[in-house]
């Protein structure tokens, strides 16, 4: 079985969350869905734990890190070609999401990315590695 991974991200409001990153392309899976947590399935093997702040602060004894205001965690999907980098920008900003940057084009690599509405910062990037320089 190939090794899955579960992020699970602090959210105000499930319903708002679950319609952008549907906006996305994600899908529910219902199954580990309720009132408290709703699972995104991002591919085979990536599930996006989207959890109301007061359940995913039984989690840890730590503070929940305002993602508007601190940056807690950079995540990065890579996507199949600049094109779909861009097309999934164009989504998040359609759906609600902040686009604080321009895009970064390195030749080989190409990257752009978007805030969601709780303000966690997803990076997307698309890499050419024939064009990319030798070691």
């Amino acid at each position: 079985m190939p090794q899955q991974i579960y992020i699970n991200l602090p959210v105000k409001e499930l319903a708002r969350s679950k319609a952008f990153f549907s906006a996305l392309g994600f899908t529910l899976n219902p199954q580990f869905s309720n009132d408290d947590a709703i699972c995104m399935v991002v591919s085979d093997t990536i599930y996006l734990m989207l959890l109301t702040e007061p359940f995913f602060a039984g989690f840890t004894g730590k503070p929940i890190a305002d993602a508007t205001k601190t940056t807690e965690v950079l995540l990065c999907l890579s996507r199949d070609s600049r094109e779909a980098v861009d097309e999934m920008v164009a989504k998040a900003r359609a759906a609600g999401g902040a686009v604080p940057r321009p895009p970064q084009d390195y030749g080989f690599m190409y990257g752009h990315g978007f805030e969601d509405p709780d303000g966690h910062i997803w990076e997307l990037s698309y890499m050419d590695l024939s064009a990319a320089p030798p070691d």
